[in-house]
């Protein structure tokens, strides 16, 4: 699958910057006819992501990132059949495409083309992002950024100009969502919730273990530290076993002070994953530290796992220092 995302994105540049939008619209129709007439549905669940400048898209699109779609952003309309089929052929069965303003004259091709794919028996849904002017506005102010099609006059005019260019898209639009009143976390926490399915990857927690003389993992949202646990190192037969080994792991959990920790530190990240989920975090990474990362810290690592796997969570674990400790 990697050699075929590496060949759409080079397919990509290069066909946007050595041929026409002429010459493309051209290739485009004559390559959906032929797909019109084949009457082959395809089975890559597409979204189009597009809207005003400002109202969000780019937020919603790294949302649907976030839950497994393979994202495109600003694709030139004549170039989704190919991407579509190109997709087909590998391991991709949802992605997203961000097409707006910036397209310039290939948004001239958009409802023939929306509409051969259709004929050809491919279902493409349209989320579509608006947003009141005012609010636009002042995010354009906010981010000191300027509007694309902001010239010398206001910014205002440049989104009349926008919703106009954008009609045909909002025309054929399967969602809107007005984003005046949403936050980027609101947003994406919407977006994910209309466009998550059975199949989307559940909640990611990864626990990584590691030895805090050589250094802090560099990733990690919580870092745990517990050296204040009795050492197996210091242990006769334990030194030159890990805390992979069930001799460790039982000396550590006949420990009063691991119990709790334990017990503390599940309850703590029961609190904590629902509301980073809520956020529309697309996971969590977890480090336990001790002195070397050998005993200790992949011992409790091991024991946090355990129990987070009790609930709805994909959880993962890494010893990142096992064979330096």
């Amino acid at each position: 699958m990697t050699c075929i995302l590496q060949w759409i994105r080079s397919f990509i540049n290069w066909s946007g910057t050595w041929l026409s939008v002429k010459t493309w619209s051209k290739w485009s129709r004559t390559s959906l006819m032929a797909a019109s007439t084949a009457k082959t549905p395809g089975r890559v669940r597409t979204i189009i992501v597009s809207g005003l400048s400002g109202s969000g898209k780019s937020t919603a699109i790294r949302g649907l990132e976030d839950i497994g779609f393979f994202c495109i952003d600003n694709l030139p309309v004549v170039l989704l059949h190919q991407v579509i089929r190109l997709c087909e052929r590998g391991e991709i069965e949802r992605i997203a495409v961000g097409i707006d303003v910036r397209e310039r004259e290939f948004l001239l091709d958009y409802e023939s083309a929306l509409g051969l794919l259709s004929s050809a028996g491919y279902n493409i849904e349209t989320l579509y992002l608006t947003c009141d002017d005012d609010i636009v506005i002042r995010r354009f102010k906010e981010t000191r950024r300027r509007h694309p099609l902001q010239e010398d006059d206001s910014i205002h005019k440049g989104i009349e100009r926008e919703k106009a260019i954008l009609h045909v898209i909002r025309a054929r639009a399967t969602r809107i969502i007005d984003t005046s009143e949403s936050n980027v976390h609101e947003l994406r926490q919407q977006v994910q919730g209309l466009y998550s399915d059975a199949e989307t990857v559940p909640f990611h927690v990864r626990i990584e273990s590691f030895g805090f003389k050589y250094g802090l993992p560099r990733e990690a949202d919580y870092l745990f530290d517990v050296r204040f646990l009795p050492n197996p190192y210091f242990v006769d037969g334990l030194r030159e076993l890990s805390g992979l080994d069930d001799a460790v792991s039982d000396f550590l959990l006949e420990q009063e002070a691991t119990k709790k920790l334990i017990e503390k530190l599940s309850d703590l990240l029961a609190f904590v994953l629902p509301l980073a989920q809520e956020e529309g975090k697309p996971g969590l990474n977890v480090g336990v530290g001790c002195t070397g990362g050998r005993h200790r810290s992949v011992a409790m690592a091991n024991f946090l796992a355990e129990e987070l796997k009790k609930g709805p969570y994909r959880v993962s674990v890494v010893h990142r220092h096992l064979e330096e400790g």
